[in-house]
């Protein structure tokens, strides 16, 4: 995320003071009025790392100063150091409150960042009914987009999209700042780095030898696949964009491969950047990259333009680019567009998306999906579940509609930017964040990674109830999955055709099994624990069969058994008992009479006793399975009804005796009222992917208001030019 905006926020945070060796530091030894003023003149040099060193020195003296615990948690804020950060704003509130009036506010927006949403919450409450300034009512819409942030962030991490986040290593990664990816085809990656896994000491270190420059790194593969790891970066010599003495990143090849553009930020002394978008043409008769040149449409004197992105919306080649100019701004960063014009090789001035995509705040980052015709950004102005989080919204390249946040796992409570697809059917692609779990050379969200977002595959289980006896479909019926990992329903429907659908997320198996009074619930498994993210896209068709059984029903469950003259279970037939406790399970309105037989070794009453004791230890074991004993009832029918002789020939049958003790089951009765709950209205074939994304974009979608309205850029599509 540098270059632009970014150096503010990453580079100039990760710059160390120089100090003399670990052993001998005399800024260590000052007075305090002299450290202290030693203190602030790291921070106002934009040395964090090292005046955060000396604010806790400071406040070991006077741990009640509330300008030490200010600048502390200011000093954590701008190392992104957020939890740290939370807790001084709340110190130097809760010591000089009419001092620091908005400390509260802060805290609150670190423990967003931090992902302790219900503090973040309390935090923002407090703000909103303790601030009294006469700009409350503007800071107040912002503050209530936080808390609606925190609410967002809290639903969409209770329903994740099908999304697989994961470090792309540290082949490609460092401590540091590693951004801007851009996928080459399906087995390479180019993307920007400084290249540190140090603190960076200023006036120490080498400007040349922390510089960001671009690097590309091969996919690791086997001998039947490219896998999603990288091999180790190796420079990327190709055109010679990086320059010692510039930091370089951002890059992106126009439509045809013929142009490649990247941004080039000039360091100021005060850590702060300038940047400019650059262009290079390939010519083809010499094979090479020619000289690189400053776009002077695109970039403004005296501000930043950063962040080229180059796509085809139509027939028009169209630039998206990031830029903090004054002029038709929103606010900060904005995300602007330029069409380029092939025959002439020139580029039209730069318009404004528009108040849909751009905020008072920062907008930065652009990718544009000409297949969906969709453009995504980050920002950190609207309702997000953190610092920046990834949006898209449809249309371009002047007007916009269906803004939305992209949601848990894209959006993390940390910044998440550079959101890039591959060129592939299948929607997976790269981000950056600072989000836990990132290479880190201070604290865990202190530096950029760049992420693999994989999407995860659909799996679905396509299917019909059957009626055993005659073959046909069965309609008027509950179908229900099971998720075998947790034992809960997953899915629960009412099919007036005997027909279903469900979605099966991979990871777990899944029981299917479907409900009807008068019928015995049939079942299946639908196995995806052996499936993973680079699955294809898979639809299973099963049938269920059900077999009508009402009341006095009988069924056997097999290998039920019990040795001779012993009234507890075999342990092996516990496990056969288990398709009965699904039985029960899969029909919550069902009762059933537990039977229970001997042979005929011993006389008639013990027989009775022992069959009685055998019936009862079926039935404790199942409410051990958690169904209740008011369904079951236990029986002994003794000797009185054997299935096979007990002696063939007047020679004993050692299995006809073992077939003999046996139980079995008879329904005895079936509740409708008890039967499993669904929803009728509910469309019988579901697609969940679609269901699932219309419910995600309107529990993520940005709200219009009077502030984000498109009123001031259009775009004539008919003729091509703009309109102010």
């Amino acid at each position: 995320m540098l270059l632009g905006i970014l150096a503010l926020f990453v580079f100039s945070t990760t710059v160390s003071a120089q100090n003399s060796s670990k052993n001998e530091d005399p800024a260590s030894k000052l007075p305090f009025k002299k450290k202290l003023k030693w203190a602030d003149g790291l921070y106002k040099a934009a040395s964090y790392y090292t005046a955060e060193k000396y604010y806790l020195q400071l406040l070991q003296e006077q741990p009640r100063n509330p300008y030490i615990n200010f600048r502390l948690a200011e000093s954590f804020r701008y190392n992104r150091d957020y939890k740290s950060a939370a807790l001084y704003y709340g110190k130097a509130y809760a010591l000089a409150s009419a001092i620091y009036p908005r400390a509260p506010y802060q805290e609150a927006n670190m423990l967003k960042m931090s992902g302790q949403y219900d503090k973040a919450l309390e935090r923002y409450a407090l703000f909103k009914s303790v601030y009294k300034a006469k700009d409350r009512r503007q800071v107040f819409k912002q503050v209530d987009r936080d808390m609606a942030g925190c609410q967002m962030a809290k639903k969409s991490m209770m329903n994740p999209d099908l999304a697989y986040v994961k470090n792309a290593g540290p082949n490609v990664n460092t401590s540091y700042t590693d951004y801007a990816p851009y996928p080459l085809g399906d087995t390479a990656l180019l993307f920007a780095t400084m290249n540190q896994n140090k603190i960076i000491t200023k006036g120490k270190d080498k400007r040349e030898n922390y510089i960001s420059r671009f690097k590309w790194a091969p996919k690791e593969f086997d001998r039947t696949r490219v896998k999603d790891s990288f091999e180790v970066a190796m420079p990327f010599k190709d055109g010679k964009f990086n320059d010692k003495y510039y930091h370089i990143g951002n890059g992106a090849w126009s439509p045809g491969g013929d142009r490649f553009y990247y941004t080039k930020c000039k360091e100021e002394d005060s850590m702060e950047t300038t940047c400019q978008i650059w262009v290079s043409s390939f010519e083809r008769t010499r094979g090479v990259w020619g000289k690189s040149k400053a776009l002077k449409e695109l970039n403004f004197e005296e501000f930043s333009s950063t962040n080229p992105f180059p796509a085809m919306i139509g027939k028009k080649e169209v630039v998206f680019f990031s830029s903090n100019r004054k002029l038709q701004g929103a606010g900060g960063y904005d995300i602007w567009y330029s069409v380029y014009d092939s025959t002439r090789k020139t580029y039209r001035r730069p318009q404004n998306c528009g108040k849909r995509v751009n905020t008072p705040a920062n907008e930065i980052t652009p990718f544009y999906d000409t297949k969906k015709s969709q453009l995504y950004w980050a920002s950190n102005g609207l309702v997000g579940l953190g610092g920046y989080d990834i949006f898209v919204a449809d249309g371009g390249p002047s007007r916009y509609y269906n803004v939305t946040n992209m949601g848990f796992p894209i959006n993390s409570p940390q910044d998440d930017m550079y959101y890039i697809q591959d060129k592939g059917d299948k929607a997976n692609g790269y981000i950056v964040s600072n989000r836990l779990g990132s290479l880190w050379v201070k604290n865990p969200t202190c530096c950029d990674d760049i992420w693999r977002v994989i999407k995860e595959p659909s799996f679905y289980v396509r299917g019909t109830v059957i009626n055993e006896l005659t073959n046909e479909k069965i309609d008027q019926v509950v179908v229900k999955m099971t998720n075998e990992c947790t034992k809960a329903i997953q899915d629960t429907f009412f099919s007036r055709s005997g027909s279903f659908m469900f979605y099966t997320p991979m990871g777990c198996d899944y029981s299917i099994a479907a409900d009807k009074e008068g019928y015995v619930t049939g079942r299946t498994i639908i196995n995806t624990s052996q499936r993973n993210v680079m699955s294809p896209d898979d639809t299973t068709d099963i049938y269920i069969y059900m077999t009508p059984g009402g009341p006095g029903y009988e069924f056997h469950v097999q290998n039920v058994y019990y040795d001779y003259d012993i009234g507890e279970l075999r342990p092996n037939s516990k496990k056969a008992l288990d398709s009965l406790v699904n039985f029960m399970r899969d029909n919550p309105s069902i009762s059933v009479e537990i039977r229970s037989h001997t042979d005929d070794h011993g006389d008639n009453q013990y027989n009775e006793e022992l069959s009685l004791e055998r019936a009862n230890a079926v039935m404790a074991y199942m409410s051990t399975q958690g169904i209740d004993r008011s369904r079951m009832i236990a029986r002994g029918f003794g000797e009185r009804q054997p299935i096979a002789p007990g002696e063939i020939g007047g020679v004993d049958n050692v299995e006809g005796r073992q077939m003999n003790r046996r139980t079995e089951f008879r329904i005895i009765g079936d509740v409708p009222g008890m039967r499993i709950i669904y929803d009728q209205n509910r469309p019988e074939y579901i697609d969940k992917n679609v269901i699932n994304r219309k419910k995600r974009q309107a529990d993520m979608a940005v709200p219009d208001s009077d502030e984000y309205q498109d009123t001031d850029v259009q775009e004539d599509e008919d003729n091509g030019t703009e309109q102010e």
